[in-house]
């Protein structure tokens, strides 16, 4: 992909960006082509997941291992009544890719340890601890 070379529904989704002197096409590649890990699809992560993906961020990666409540959809913005009792991971995903089909997902349905950390944040450009 060349700085210019988006499809139709991508200049029109990212427009705005591509007319800031401050991103332009070139930036807009390279939010394109990064990779975002967001530990937590919670009160932080969810919002922060959801507006990465609005901006056009390649791929983010969503590591949690605890599945929606109720309780949670007041503040977990990637969430809704009908993901009452899916996992938090998958019911990110399909609210991620429903908002921008650009952005690839992937999913760790597990607690971040000492011992799988290196392993999940391998390939990430930036790690975000919701």
């Amino acid at each position: 992909m060349s700085d210019f070379d988006f499809t139709e529904e991508q200049i029109h989704r990212y427009s705005r960006h591509i007319i800031l002197p401050q991103v332009g096409g070139k930036g807009q590649k390279r939010l394109l082509e990064s990779k975002v890990l967001i530990i937590g699809a919670g009160g932080l992560g969810s919002p922060s997941a959801y507006y990465l993906a609005a901006a056009g961020i390649g791929t983010i990666g969503i590591v949690d291992f605890d599945e929606v409540d109720i309780s949670n959809l007041q503040r977990q913005i990637l969430h809704n009544t009908a993901d009452i009792g899916r996992s938090k991971v998958e019911s990110a995903k399909e609210t991620i890719v429903s908002l921008n089909p650009d952005v690839k997902v992937e999913c760790y349905r597990e607690k971040l340890t000492s011992k799988n950390i290196r392993k999940v944040i391998e390939g990430y450009d930036i790690i975000l601890d919701g």
